[in-house]
C-alpha cells in the first residue's frame, strides 16, 4: 500500500490521522475536531460524511505528495 492509501485507511479510521502522517498537522487537527462535533451536534448524520472527506483529502494529498505536486 502506498502512502495515499496508509493515509486514506488511518483518516477513515480515526479522521485527522491520515492528514498527520503525510505531515498536514493543522488539517489533521482541523478533521479531529470537526469531525467529531458533526458526529454528536447532527445526532451521527453528518458525522459519516466528514469520515469520509476526511478519507478522501488524506488521500489525495497523499497522491500529491507521491507526484512531487506539493513539498511537505
Amino acid at each position: 500500500m502506498n502512502q495515499a492509501g496508509v493515509a486514506a485507511v488511518l483518516s477513515l479510521v480515526i479522521p485527522g490521522v491520515g492528514q498527520i502522517y503525510n505531515g498536514d498537522f493543522l488539517r489533521g487537527l482541523f478533521w479531529l475536531i470537526i469531525t467529531p462535533g458533526f458526529w454528536i451536534g447532527t445526532g451521527g448524520m453528518l458525522g459519516w460524511v466528514c469520515h469520509l472527506i476526511a478519507a478522501y483529502t488524506g488521500y489525495s494529498r497523499g497522491m500529491q505528495y507521491m507526484r512531487g505536486e506539493i513539498s511537505k
